[in-house]
């Protein structure tokens, strides 16, 4: 469901982690929920396909959009397509991992993919002609903050290179993108004024960070507008009092 990059832009939303949770992770999607909320998030994208969850119910508990999704993890794109056919019709988000130079590829040229997951991670390395793909098709590459956080001595300093690499090139060509922290527990979860620092320390802007955090709740409202009933085409509806016998 990727579109353009700026579809969807009016949206005013505030910042979404995309987290792992349990049973992938180790925290439930409702122990995020409520670290979420102390740290001023309005939503969270739950990559986990095997999370349980009520989305309504952490809704009036924590006052957060909790976002069904799907991260599609597979060795080789043939496997990926496969699996992107079978959930797109049933999730808001489908985000496929990279890590591989041949799965970077796959996803950004793939109109079903929302989201080119953790590009840098493994082996995968992205260039000018993913960032040309990327913004053609509409796939938001994800900034992985994560090992920047977690991580130490020489595997931080390359995290750190690597994010800038990836911001100069998806910059020039203005390839869409979203930002996220990668948490598997409700513990590396941090809020949007630390990623903010980690940015500045990046030499990224705040508001640059901040577009990319609130890029999750944008696609999610989108692509569920998308999914419903009344969806035809953008800005077409069907009208529920239509009559439908003529």
């Amino acid at each position: 469901m990727s579109d353009a990059p700026d579809d969807g832009a009016g949206e005013d939303l505030g910042p979404y982690e995309a987290v792992v949770a349990h049973p992938d992770g180790d925290a439930t999607v409702a122990r995020f929920a409520q670290t979420a909320r102390r740290y001023g998030y309005d939503g969270l994208v739950v990559r986990t396909r095997a999370a349980e969850f009520d989305a309504e119910a952490l809704r009036e508990r924590y006052g957060v959009d909790a976002v069904p999704a799907v991260e599609v993890v597979a060795e080789e794109p043939s496997s990926a397509s496969g699996a992107v056919g079978n959930f797109r019709p049933d999730y808001p988000l489908v985000l496929v991992r990279g890590g591989t130079d041949a799965l970077n590829r796959f996803a950004v040229e793939q109109d079903r993919v929302d989201v080119l997951a953790a590009p840098l991670s493994g082996d995968g390395d992205f260039n000018h002609v993913l960032a040309k793909a990327a913004a053609t098709h509409g796939t938001r590459v994800e900034f992985d903050f994560g090992p920047a956080l977690r991580e130490s001595g020489g595997a931080r300093v390359r995290a750190l290179k690597g994010l800038r690499k990836l911001r100069e090139i998806c910059g020039h060509y203005d390839a869409p993108y979203v930002v996220s922290a990668r948490p598997t527990s409700h513990l590396q979860l941090r809020a949007p004024r630390e990623l903010v620092a980690l940015g500045g320390e990046l030499g990224f802007d705040e508001a640059w960070v901040r577009e990319g955090l609130a890029e999750w709740g944008r696609l999610a409202t989108r692509n569920r507008e998308r999914l419903s009933a009344e969806f035809i085409s953008p800005g077409v509806r069907v009208d529920g009092c239509e009559e439908t016998d003529r």
